[in-house]
């Protein structure tokens, strides 16, 4: 990762906790500027079916709360998913999604990054 980042990890703000996810999300005080989600295929895709929790309506609102004022709550799938993006906003996030490539703009499979600010 050094070689795309840097010395990011050295940033005196940067804390790395190795835990469960969605553990540390619901035992989180408002406190997050951003969680970032890449977790099996996305919310559709499940390969871990322990894993639905955190696209749920209780795990999208124990993320909700776990963001800091201006948090930002990003979501990586590996394609669309109207039901899930629905679900989002009704958590009482104000949602965008992003169509990116894996390869960037020369190509690659396509997926979708939702990024939800809370209203």
């Amino acid at each position: 990762m050094a070689e795309l980042f840097g010395d990011c990890l050295d940033d005196r703000r940067v804390e790395l906790i190795e835990a469960d996810v969605a553990a540390l999300i619901r035992a989180a005080k408002p406190r997050y500027d951003a969680i970032l989600l890449d977790v099996d295929n996305g919310p559709e895709g499940m390969t871990q079916s322990a894993n639905d929790g955190l696209y749920a309506m209780r795990g999208l609102a124990a993320a909700r709360a776990a963001l800091a004022p201006g948090g930002v709550l990003a979501v990586w799938s590996q394609g669309p998913d109207r039901a899930f993006a629905a679900r989002f906003e009704k958590a009482g996030f104000s949602v965008e999604d992003k169509r990116v490539r894996a390869g960037g703009v020369h190509g690659g499979s396509r997926h979708v990054i939702w990024l939800g600010v809370p209203k």
